[in-house]
């Protein structure tokens, strides 16, 4: 037999593994090569950006809401307390026409004050002159003139009542004095009026709404009040036990300050009750 040839042998023996081909690279559309994790990549990371895109929106849109509250809030509480100090002036200024001083605490002695201005009704100055003004304020259709009034008899939040369109329950009675705030305006009293208040000036302003002419009233009723006060002892002191009340005529007023602020909606109304009283000789 034969031996087999050593090349016989390694013609018989198998052939060893081959790499595999490799593929081609990934393009994205321009024939450019992309790395081997961009194209292992799911769109993961733009989906986080996209939610936290959202949520700063969000904190920025919570943020501007809550500035625009806070402005808001400021500016009505700042157009309040203006218009609370505009009807505390106007107190002040009914109180001093009461008493017939000017601004300055003064005895009036010329115009603007009632004494000094022609028509314009006047306080009474002797008990035998409550009376004819009461009949005569009473003959009024609004009860009111000058700023003075008969006492109120029908609803006393008259300046709920703006307009003769706004519905209230019961009706008005024309009757009892009720007519709308806008006809009760042209009978009140401004600020300054018969007191001579300045309103300000460009170097030292006033309150705003004490200028505007339609923003503050106020009214002056005249209550009679009972002639046994002369001897009543109507306070009682520790010293005398008894403090007689000295009324200069028996009358005592109601005044109502009424101030409207810049902004819509926003109204004060003070009242307070005013004796006016003399010293004894």
């Amino acid at each position: 037999m034969h031996t087999p040839t050593e090349h016989r042998k390694k013609a018989t023996m198998p052939h060893p593994l081959r790499p595999a081909a490799p593929r081609p690279p990934a393009d994205c559309g321009h024939r450019q090569p992309l790395p081997a994790v961009a194209a292992r990549q799911q769109g993961v990371a733009l989906f986080v950006v996209i939610v936290f895109v959202m949520l700063s929106m969000l904190l920025a849109l919570w943020a501007s809401r809550t500035s625009l509250f806070n402005e808001m809030v400021v500016g009505n509480d700042a157009d309040y307390q203006r218009a609370f100090e505009a009807a505390q002036a106007l107190l002040q200024d009914a109180e001093l026409d009461i008493r017939g001083e000017m601004a300055d605490g003064t005895v009036c002695a010329a115009h603007p004050c009632r004494a000094y201005t022609n028509g314009a009704l006047q306080f009474p100055g002797d008990t035998n002159e409550i009376n004819p003004l009461i009949t005569k304020l009473e003959g009024e259709t609004t009860r009111c003139k000058d700023g003075l009034c008969a006492r109120r008899v029908g609803r006393q939040d008259f300046w709920n009542y703006k307009t003769a369109d706004t519905p209230i329950k019961p009706a008005a009675n024309t009757a009892l004095g009720e007519v709308p705030l806008s006809e009760l305006m042209a009978v009140g009293a401004r600020y300054g009026q018969f007191t001579g208040a300045q309103l300000g000036s460009s170097t030292a302003p006033a309150n705003p709404i004490l200028a505007d002419p339609d923003a503050g009233r106020y009214w002056i009723e005249i209550m009679r009040y009972s002639d046994t006060a002369k001897s009543a002892n109507v306070i009682v002191d520790a010293s005398t036990s008894q403090l007689p009340l000295n009324l200069d005529v028996y009358v005592v007023f109601r005044i109502t300050a009424l101030a409207m602020g810049r902004k819509p909606g926003t109204t004060v109304v003070l009242q307070e009750t005013y004796a006016r009283q003399r010293t004894k000789d």
